[in-house]
């Protein structure tokens, strides 16, 4: 589904610039959930960047389903860590607005529409406006609204960054009942270890800057999962080693800052 194949992006000039992701590749195949994880600065979110096509690699190349991506591409869907309700619109026409885009006639539009906000657990919610949701429920309804559009790639760069720890474990069962149901090929950058055991098939860990991969371990745990797994030895025995991953790039990212 997915390759990522020696990927480097470079800012600056060759002489006065930073690295900010080193020779990174990977893949991803159908069905599949990956997360990415890795200290503050170790370029996160600029692969996800590369890989959603809004922004061009220095060196390197990414390719969906066969095809070189070099710009945004029909089979890739993207949710990001600041919500992107529109506050004019309800939760139905919120939802619907990408089918909208494609000339989907009303009725049609609005009943699919329908299908993914009940996927992500908000029917009755269709006629409210994003002012009276919580911030999980507008979370929810950009999750939906990219769903709609039948990706079959989904890139979400820390959804569910904002959110209180309990909010994140429930919207993580959301989304591995939402995965399991579409088998959705997702793609999870995310700064939270928990989060990457309790929904991934594989978590990728990479370096501090300049992010370069590390390793990619497997997540044995078994499915269907739900948040009562992070009570689990296994779960803990995850978290545990994927941190030790972690801590010495951790702890280079905070001598580079100075702390």
């Amino acid at each position: 589904m997915l390759s990522v194949k020696g990927v480097s992006k470079r800012f600056g000039t060759a002489s006065d610039g930073v690295t900010a992701v080193d020779d990174v590749s990977f893949d991803i195949r159908p069905g599949e959930f990956v997360s990415v994880i890795g200290p503050s600065g170790c370029g996160k979110s600029t692969l996800f960047n590369i890989i959603a096509g809004l922004q061009a690699a220095t060196s390197g190349q990414v390719i969906v389903e066969g095809t070189a991506v070099r710009g945004p591409h029909a089979a890739v869907g993207t949710v990001f860590q600041e919500e992107s309700c529109f506050p004019w619109r309800t939760v139905v026409d919120n939802v619907a607005f990408p089918l909208e885009l494609s000339g989907m006639g009303k009725a049609e539009r609005h009943e699919r529409a329908r299908h993914f906000i009940d996927l992500v657990g908000l029917r009755g919610f269709e006629r409210r406006m994003p002012s009276e949701l919580s911030g999980g429920m507008r979370q929810r309804v950009c999750i939906a609204r990219t769903l709609a559009g039948q990706p079959r790639l989904l890139l979400m760069d820390e959804p569910f960054a904002a959110l209180d720890e309990q909010t994140r474990l429930l919207l993580g069962d959301k989304v591995l009942q939402i995965q399991q149901q579409l088998r959705q090929t997702t793609l999870l950058i995310t700064h939270s270890i928990t989060e990457a055991v309790q929904l991934s098939d594989r978590v990728l860990v990479m370096t501090y800057r300049p992010g370069r991969f590390k390793r990619l371990v497997p997540i044995e745990l078994p499915r269907p999962r739900t948040a009562d797994a992070v009570t689990s030895p296994e779960f803990g025995a995850a978290v545990a080693s994927l941190w030790a991953d972690l801590r010495e790039e951790a702890s280079r990212g905070m001598q580079d800052a100075g702390g």
